[in-house]
C-alpha cells in the first residue's frame, strides 16, 4: 500500500507550474475581443452619422450624387471593418487551435495513473522541452528556441513569437530607442492603465531628458512643449517626478547635483528595459522567473537536507570523490542548490526516545549510548557521531515531539 501511495500521480500539484500555459492564450483572446469591440463601436458611430446625413439629403431634396457618395463612403467603411474583423478572427482561430492543443497536453497528465507509467516519462520529456524553450526565449536565444520547438513538435505549446517581440523591444531600449516600446504601450494602453503601470510616463520622461541633454535652445523649447503634452497629464500621480524634470532645465548633463545626475545617467535605460519586462510579464500573466529555474528550485529544495553542504564530512564518505549518492552534494548540483531553502516536510520520522545534544543535533538515546560505549567513551559522556564532539550526559536534554 505504501508503494502505491508513493507512486500515485497527483496531477493537480504537477500543474502548479503550468498555469501560464493557458493564461497567455486567454489574455490574447480577451485582447482580441476588446479590439473587435472598439473597432465595431467606432465604425458604428461613423455609419450612424453617415445614415443620418444621407437621410437629411433625401429629405432636403438634394441631388442623388450626394446621397450616392455618402452610401459609397459607408460601404467602403463597412468593407474595411469586415477586413479588420476577418483578420482578428483568423488570429482568434489560431489561438483556439493552440489552446486545444495545450488543454489536451494537460488532459493527458490526468489519464496517467502512476509515476512509473511509461506515458509519464513521455509527458515529462515534453514538459522539459517546453521549459528549455521558455528558458532560451527569456535568455534571448530566440532562433535556437524556435529550432528546438520545431524539432520536438511543440510549437503550439510554447509562445515563441510573444517572447521574441518582447526581446526585440527590450533590445531597442538597451540601444536607447523608445519608439518600439511606445508603440507597444499604445497597443496595450487600456490594459496598462488598469494595472496602474507608469511605463509610458517613464518613456516620455526619458524622451524629455534626451532633449534637455543636448543643451541646444531649440531642443530645450521642444522639451518644454513635450513636457506640456505628455508629462503634465500625469501631474496627479507623478507630480514629484515632473517637478524634478522641470528643474533639469537648469542643469547641464555633466552636473554632479542630485537627483539630476541620476536622471541624466545612462543607467536609466537599463531601468526602462527592466520596467518594460516586468510590465509585459504582469500584463500577460507570465512568471517573472524562467519556469526552468522554478522547477529546479523546487526539485533541489525537496532533496536538500541539513547534511548537504555541511562542514562536517561523514566518516564513510570520501571528500575528494567527484560522485555522491546525494544528488544535492554532487559536483553538478551542489553550487545550484547552495542557496535554496530546505523542503517543508509535513511528516517527520525520528528515532524513539529522542535527545538533543548541546550543539543542537538530535539522536535516539539508545543508539547514541550504544555508539559511545562501542567506541570507548568514558561513562557519563556521549559522543556526537557527526562532529566528534563529546558532551556530558547531564547536558543532554530529552526532546518532546508536539
Amino acid at each position: 500500500m505504501s508503494e502505491l501511495t508513493t507512486t500515485r500521480l497527483n496531477a493537480e500539484s504537477h500543474l502548479l507550474l503550468d498555469q501560464s500555459l493557458l493564461r497567455l492564450p486567454h489574455e490574447f483572446l480577451r485582447k482580441i475581443f476588446k479590439s473587435s469591440q472598439r473597432i465595431v463601436e467606432r465604425e458604428r458611430e461613423h455609419v450612424v452619422g453617415a445614415l443620418k446625413a444621407t437621410a437629411n439629403f433625401s429629405l432636403a431634396g438634394d441631388t442623388a450624387p450626394n446621397s450616392l457618395k455618402s452610401l459609397d463612403s459607408m460601404i467602403s467603411r463597412m468593407q474595411g471593418l469586415k477586413r479588420k474583423l476577418e483578420s482578428l478572427h483568423d488570429e482568434e482561430k489560431t489561438i483556439h487551435k493552440h489552446s486545444r492543443k495545450r488543454i489536451q497536453h494537460l488532459q493527458d497528465l490526468y489519464e496517467i495513473p502512476s509515476l512509473v507509467d511509461v506515458k509519464y516519462d513521455e509527458w515529462s520529456r515534453v514538459r522539459l522541452n517546453r521549459l528549455l524553450v521558455d528558458y532560451m526565449l527569456r535568455s534571448g536565444y530566440g532562433e535556437s528556441a524556435k529550432a528546438l520547438a520545431r524539432e520536438k513538435n511543440i510549437e503550439e505549446l510554447v509562445d515563441v513569437e510573444v517572447f521574441m517581440q518582447c526581446n526585440r523591444i527590450e533590445s531597442s531600449l538597451k540601444s536607447m530607442r523608445t519608439q518600439e516600446c511606445l508603440a507597444w504601450c499604445m497597443e496595450n494602453k487600456q490594459a496598462l492603465k488598469k494595472v496602474n503601470s507608469n511605463l509610458e510616463f517613464e518613456l516620455r520622461l526619458q524622451q524629455y531628458i534626451e532633449l534637455v541633454r543636448t543643451g541646444q535652445r531649440e531642443k530645450l523649447l521642444e522639451a518644454t512643449q513635450h513636457a506640456k503634452k505628455y508629462l503634465s497629464p500625469h501631474m496627479a500621480t507623478q507630480g514629484a517626478e515632473i517637478h524634478r524634470a522641470a528643474g533639469l532645465l537648469a542643469f547641464a548633463s555633466d552636473t554632479h547635483a542630485q537627483p539630476y545626475q541620476s536622471m541624466y545617467s545612462m543607467a536609466r535605460w537599463t531601468h526602462l528595459s527592466r520596467l518594460f519586462m516586468s510590465s509585459h510579464h504582469a500584463l500577460f500573466s507570465l512568471p517573472a522567473r524562467p519556469l526552468l529555474h522554478i522547477a529546479l528550485s523546487a526539485g533541489l529544495s525537496s532533496l536538500k537536507t541539513p547534511s548537504c553542504h555541511s562542514s562536517f564530512a561523514s566518516s564513510s564518505s570520501n571528500a575528494n570523490s567527484t560522485t555522491s549518492v546525494c544528488p544535492i552534494c554532487s559536483t553538478e548540483l551542489k553550487d545550484l542548490a547552495r542557496n535554496v531553502p530546505y523542503a517543508h516536510h509535513t511528516k517527520s520520522y525520528v528515532e524513539s526516545d529522542p535527545i538533543v545534544l548541546p550543539n543542537g543535533r538530535i539522536y535516539g538515546r539508545d543508539r547514541i549510548q550504544q555508539l559511545s560505549t562501542k567506541i570507548g567513551v568514558p561513562d557519563g559522556q556521549v559522543k556526537d557521531p557527526t562532529t566528534g564532539d563529546i558532551f556530558k550526559e547531564a547536558d543532554v536534554r530529552k526532546v518532546y515531539i508536539s
